[in-house]
């Protein structure tokens, strides 16, 4: 995204939430209006909506139908499930517990995929097995399911969870970008499997959450998610975007970025301190994110990632990436290749 959005959701998603509860007798508009929305304009694609508009959608959706899933599944995740999700989660140890159980709650709410959590050396990774022989679920299903896990997740270590990689077995639709800044620019679609990827160490981080801390939570639930997790603030984002387009040899210094934004170097400096950011981190960000994407094809060597990313040597590379993942590239290599091979389903 070029601008910030960090508050907003797309129309398109607000489209894609109400697809499943609409009709020829009853039309996205006349469902709105009935919720109360009818403020939002679904036919300019390009328009967004504040995240308390789509977060008021959603609780009014879940409580109409009583589905917080928006109808997506056979089996209704009825109202009040994901509070009761999050109150179990919260009476565990650890991340790795807590994820346990929320992982557990939801195969036993869904019908047709039950989420897998799984360690392989430092790195982790859960997966969605499905039934097999039918068709992927649609995008803004399997990222409504991460959302909701992933979102439980950061809030109850307090911290947000960088993903390395978000792999889907459907095709890539039409607008992803509120999924790159939710979630990862390292997004693959069309995939084996769907699963995400993230470094095993958080597995360890103890859960400490209070009732008045769950109902505070769940007071501002789901635009607490949509935005305080999210992977973006406005300066970052567009120091990101700028560095993204050029190799990493030609990325300017720090006095150089700001005269480009128009501000002192100074300034820059203050405005990333006050969003808890530093120019380096932004670029070592941005380093990872190719990292991420050019190990997961094979036919680019360590020697010719090291090059692009602007290192002296694969060792410099190396070190780099273990710093910033968790892992080193040959274990995140050969974790994200893996799901070339084939999986045996859960379910018959």
């Amino acid at each position: 995204m070029s601008r910030d959005d960090k508050g907003t959701i797309s129309v398109r998603l607000v489209n894609e939430a109400l697809l499943a509860f609409t009709s020829a007798a009853l039309p996205a508009e006349q469902l709105l209006h009935q919720l109360g929305l009818a403020s939002v304009d679904l036919t300019d694609t390009d328009a967004r909506i504040d995240v308390a508009d789509f977060s008021k959608l959603w609780r009014r959706l879940a409580r109409h139908f009583d589905d917080e899933f928006f109808g997506m599944n056979a089996r209704r995740m009825r109202a009040g499930s994901f509070a009761f999700v999050c109150r179990a989660a919260m009476a565990q140890q650890t991340l790795d517990g807590a994820l346990r159980v929320a992982l557990d709650f939801f195969g036993l709410t869904f019908e047709g995929f039950h989420g897998e959590l799984s360690r392989s050396e430092s790195l982790a990774e859960i997966t969605l097995s499905e039934t097999s022989n039918v068709p992927p679920l649609r995008a803004f299903s399997y990222f409504t399911f991460w959302m909701l896990l992933h979102g439980l997740a950061c809030w109850l270590v307090g911290r947000r969870i960088p993903l390395l990689a978000v792999e889907l077995r459907c095709d890539e639709p039409d607008y992803t970008d509120d999924y790159r800044v939710m979630f990862s620019r390292n997004l693959r679609f069309a995939r084996p499997t769907t699963r995400i990827i993230f470094a095993a160490e958080v597995l360890d981080l103890p859960v400490r959450r209070s009732e008045q801390e769950l109902h505070s939570f769940l007071a501002h639930a789901p635009s607490n998610i949509l935005v305080k997790y999210r992977d973006t603030t406005s300066l970052a984002s567009r120091i990101k975007a700028q560095l993204r387009e050029v190799p990493a040899e030609q990325w300017p210094t720090s006095e150089a970025l700001a005269q480009t934004l128009c501000v002192s170097g100074s300034t820059l400096r203050r405005r990333l301190a006050d969003a808890g950011q530093t120019y380096q981190a932004i670029k070592d960000q941005v380093r990872q994110e190719m990292a991420t994407l050019w190990l997961a094809d094979a036919s680019i060597t360590y020697a010719e990632i090291a090059e692009r990313l602007g290192f002296a040597d694969v060792s410099s590379f190396y070190k780099a990436f273990r710093k910033w993942s968790g892992t080193n590239p040959g274990q995140y290599r050969s974790l994200i290749l893996r799901a070339d091979e084939p999986i045996a389903s859960r379910f018959p």
